[in-house]
């Protein structure tokens, strides 16, 4: 996991046969602007020696703060270094807590039943009607009996699925089963579960973690989380838990200034910033992130876990019950 305190841009050009071949790259450094051209410099450099050989790359990075960066680090204002964690403000103005070790998961209830569901049921529904027709030797029989088919499915699947709902309690109680699967299916696995103003968070004690390592992939697909975060995670080589409500939540609707929030702004920017961060940070402190609601496992903590949990629980105001999610 790299968060990177400086940062920098540089261009190299090329023509040849009059055609001109721009190439621009960003450098990073976690200690000097200098460090962080210098790095620009040779990354451009060797992108245009890329180029010109003929290889098809991405002339220019796109300037983005963690999603749906390739390749380039966390681009976010550092507000606190604790031990290995990084706690940065990502492009909408909240505080992220960032681990390279510390397994952290966040479940999103679904408002229905998945994509994947439905298309396996109107895949049935052909084939029963293919099957219809070969059966009958009537096509138009089996057509009839297709649309008809076809147009109960969707409320069908919908139903079933909010039968499902309830008769375990909940999207939470769905949510909860899975993590209790987790923990049967390994029991040395220690999961500490949050509510979320929309789902769970999921949080491993026992030991520590490396995004890249095949459990960490088997727990994600286990617990169903979004594929976006499993994807960065993997990137970036760390797990990320935000640790302040959501702007709009909260009542504020102007986005942190200047738009888009991206890391670093120029000097002359950084006032309209800083007015924006206090107004949110005032009315974010009555706000919770998330709230502790259960243990599963293994009661062991890693040593080197405890830390990130209790800072995490903290700044979350994890424990503190009665405070509206945000």
């Amino acid at each position: 996991m790299i968060v990177p305190a400086h940062w920098a841009e540089a261009s190299r050009q090329h023509r040849a046969s009059g055609k001109q071949i721009t190439v621009r790259r960003f450098g990073w450094s976690e200690h000097s602007p200098a460090e962080a051209q210098a790095m620009a410099e040779a990354r451009a450099g060797d992108a245009l020696a890329r180029a010109i050989a003929g290889e098809k790359l991405p002339r220019r990075e796109r300037k983005v703060p963690y999603n749906g960066a390739e390749g380039v680090p966390i681009r976010e204002e550092i507000l606190a270094n604790v031990g290995d964690a990084v706690i940065t403000r990502n492009s909408y103005g909240a505080r992220c807590l960032n681990t390279p070790y510390v397994f952290f998961a966040d479940i999103d209830h679904p408002e229905g039943a998945s994509l994947r569901t439905h298309l396996g049921s109107f895949l049935l529904v052909l084939v029963a009607g293919a099957i219809a027709a070969w059966f009958f030797g009537h096509q138009i029989f089996g057509v009839i009996l297709t649309l008809i088919g076809l147009s109960g499915t969707a409320r069908a699947v919908d139903f079933f699925w909010r039968r499902r709902v309830r008769s375990h309690g909940g999207l939470e109680g769905l949510a909860l089963e899975r993590v209790e699967r987790c923990v049967r299916r390994d029991p040395s696995l220690g999961l500490r579960v949050y509510r979320t103003p929309r789902g769970l968070r999921v949080l491993a004690t026992n030991r520590s973690f490396d995004p890249l390592e095949p459990a960490v992939q088997e727990l994600f697909r286990a617990l169903e989380v979004d594929p976006l975060y499993a994807r960065m995670c993997t990137r970036q080589r760390c797990f990320r838990a935000r640790l302040s409500a959501k702007p709009w939540r909260i009542g504020i609707s102007e986005h942190l200034k200047p738009r888009p929030g991206v890391w670093p702004v120029r000097p002359e920017q950084r006032p309209r910033r800083e007015r924006w961060v206090a107004e949110y940070e005032r009315r974010a402190r009555d706000f919770a992130a998330c709230f502790h609601v259960a243990t599963y496992g293994n009661p062991e903590f890693d040593p080197r876990v405890r830390p990130v949990v209790e800072l995490h629980d903290a700044e979350c105001r994890a424990l503190e019950v009665g405070m509206p999610l945000a």
